[in-house]
């Protein structure tokens, strides 16, 4: 499994295992991850979930090797919306969740992050969305409603992977920065102070706060940004044809590296 499941107490426990791929999401862990969250939300003594990674990372996010192409549009799309679906999980899920982040975090593993509800970092982590620079959009564009327009945009327009944990904080990616060593146990406590307090009141805060966002029309934004996702990653240009072959031939450094190189001219 890709995915393990552990029941403390009042809080169920899910833990990323692919630490050979750095916990890249594939569509075997989507599934687990569906099934330990169902597991979880059937069960009317847990009262909190805590999702974690295993290994040296939390999470490169999805998995760009078992992604479908543009040549295949349909297929495409509907791997784009079970991504998206996994990510709104999190956000949807009536029980609260704790993201409890370490080594990396990137890419639709950030996305997950975000719509958990609290999210703890080691002060190790490394955060980012490098997907402009492979040509490529974002999933669940949840980023502006969590830390602003402007910030937004220099993350994503730039395509940073080395967002410091530090620098996630100031910009309230994450609530709460500790020592790796302290991690997991400080998620706990987090998830231990949620689940100690009243449930239905909680189910229900939760839902007012989202609720909030969706009246000011997050999800309809959410949906028309994953349709544009669509267009970008089934969209053939010149760039991205020479992009792609650099990448096959010599790797994802090569290709950067060669994106650079044609961007500078004669500089």
């Amino acid at each position: 499994m890709s995915v393990t499941y552990e029941r403390i107490d009042a809080v169920a426990c899910l833990r990323l295992d692919r630490p050979a791929k750095l916990n890249a999401i594939d569509g075997a862990m989507i599934d687990a991850v569906h099934a330990a969250l169902d597991r979880a939300e059937a069960d009317a003594g847990v009262r909190a979930i805590v999702l974690a990674g295993n290994g040296r990372a939390f999470s490169a996010g999805f998995d760009l090797e078992a992604a479908a192409d543009g040549s295949d549009p349909a297929r495409l799309r509907a791997d784009l919306q079970r991504d998206f679906e996994l990510t709104m999980r999190f956000w949807d899920s009536p029980r609260p969740t704790v993201a409890a982040v370490h080594g990396f975090c990137l890419g639709g593993a950030l996305e997950i992050a975000c719509a958990c509800d609290v999210t703890i970092a080691a002060a190790d982590c490394r955060f980012g969305a490098p997907e402009v620079r492979f040509g490529s959009g974002i999933v669940t564009l949840i980023l502006p409603w969590l830390i602003g327009v402007k910030q937004a945009k220099e993350l994503l327009l730039v395509g940073d992977d080395r967002v410091s944990a530090e620098r996630a904080l100031a910009l309230g990616l994450v609530n709460r920065v500790v020592p790796a060593a302290d991690l997991e146990a400080e998620a706990m406590a987090v998830a231990r102070a949620i689940a100690a307090n009243d449930a239905h009141a909680v189910r229900l805060t939760k839902l007012a706060i989202n609720r909030s966002c969706e009246i000011m029309g997050m999800r309809a934004a959410l949906a028309q940004a994953l349709e544009l996702d669509v267009i970008i990653e089934c969209t053939d240009t010149p760039e991205s044809r020479a992009f792609n072959a650099v990448l096959a031939r010599d790797g994802a450094k090569a290709a950067i590296a060669w994106r650079e190189r044609a961007t500078r001219g004669n500089d």
